[in-house]
């Protein structure tokens, strides 16, 4: 709650240039005596200083008088302001693919070449930062799901966790972070896990973004479960379809890479999306990723409802009073006490 004041009638205020505006025109009007007394000057300063200071006075009353009836029509006014907002925000589980495959480095951040994961990271902490009132967790999958983070408004410690997440290969293994996980994309564990994490029915809204780079897993009934209580899913197809350059490591810390087909089948995903009442979409680049983000972020805005409300008292009756007791205290001090007798 704020203590504010305005005028609701701002315009009126222009009315205060008037007297200057008359006082320049009156001036422009004047005519000097057609003939001048050098004696008269004798006379006149007899009474010059009684006539400078009560001419000096009835000139302010009538000016502060003017000024208040001026800005008694502005209306002035002095009041409170207050807002209130409640938001409706929305329950977010990022299903993220870790599966090795996500090493590949079809993508790039600036000049550089990026992996496929590093890319999604990126991108992934830009929408968390655009949605301060949703719930968001976040869910890595391979062979098996790993609870990254549950629903949380926390988004600082939601990024912080999603910073440490990366994979890289261990002789024949998969290490996730410092573990060695199951190699293998289970997309239907995945989805049946964020499911079990928005089963919160209050929430406005229940949203699955399910990223994935392969599409070979028939996860159909996992899907349907989820859009049965009331979940949606987008799903995002991640990098491109065929040859792409995955790195190696030589045992010594060199870092060389190889050409490997890796073909992308839409069919799951898009069936996913459709059966989750989503969408589809593809990405083969990091620009196009950041788009895809952009758009799901526009399709799943939280709700928010803002009231405001305002109470101004009129101070105006206050100034118009001054305004006329002024001008009535001129009127009186000219023609009665200051009168001059011809």
């Amino acid at each position: 709650m704020t203590t504010s004041f305005r005028f609701e009638e701002p315009w009126f205020l222009l009315l205060l240039l008037a007297p200057v505006l008359f006082r320049l025109l009156g001036d422009g009007w004047k005519k000097l005596p057609v003939v001048q007394f050098p004696g008269a000057r004798i006379f006149a300063t007899s009474k010059g200083f009684r006539h400078s200071w009560t001419k000096t006075v009835q000139n302010s009353l009538y000016y502060f008088g003017c000024v208040s009836l001026v800005l008694a029509l502005a209306r002035p006014q002095f009041g409170t302001a207050a807002s209130r907002s409640q938001t409706e925000g929305i329950d977010i589980m990022l299903l993220l693919d870790v599966s090795l495959s996500m090493l590949s480095e079809d993508f790039s951040i600036g000049s550089q070449r990026a992996s496929r994961l590093e890319v999604v990271k990126q991108v992934t902490e830009k929408f968390i930062n655009g949605r301060p009132d949703d719930r968001i967790g976040i869910i890595a999958f391979s062979g098996q799901p790993y609870l990254v983070s549950p629903l949380t408004l926390d988004h600082k410690w939601l990024i912080d966790n999603l910073a440490r997440l990366t994979i890289r290969r261990v002789g024949d293994q998969t290490a996730l972070g410092p573990s060695l996980v199951e190699d293998g994309t289970a997309i239907g564990s995945a989805l049946v896990t964020g499911a079990n994490r928005l089963k919160d029915k209050r929430s406005k809204s229940r949203v699955i973004v399910l990223l994935t780079d392969a599409g070979n897993i028939p996860p159909l009934t996992a899907a349907e479960a989820a859009a049965a209580i009331g979940i949606k899913i987008y799903t995002i197809g991640t990098g491109t379809n065929g040859l792409v350059p995955f790195p190696h490591s030589d045992g010594f810390g060199n870092t060389y890479y190889s050409e490997e087909y890796m073909p992308f089948r839409e069919d799951t995903c898009r069936e996913i999306a459709r059966i989750g009442g989503g969408v589809f979409f593809r990405a083969t680049d990091t620009k196009t990723m950041r788009e895809i983000f952009e758009q799901i972020d526009k399709l799943e805005r939280s709700g928010r409802v803002v009231q405001q409300y305002q109470n101004y008292d009129d101070v105006f009756p206050w100034l118009l009073a001054a305004g006329f007791a002024l001008l009535a205290a001129t009127f009186t001090l000219r023609e009665i006490i200051w009168s001059v007798v011809p």
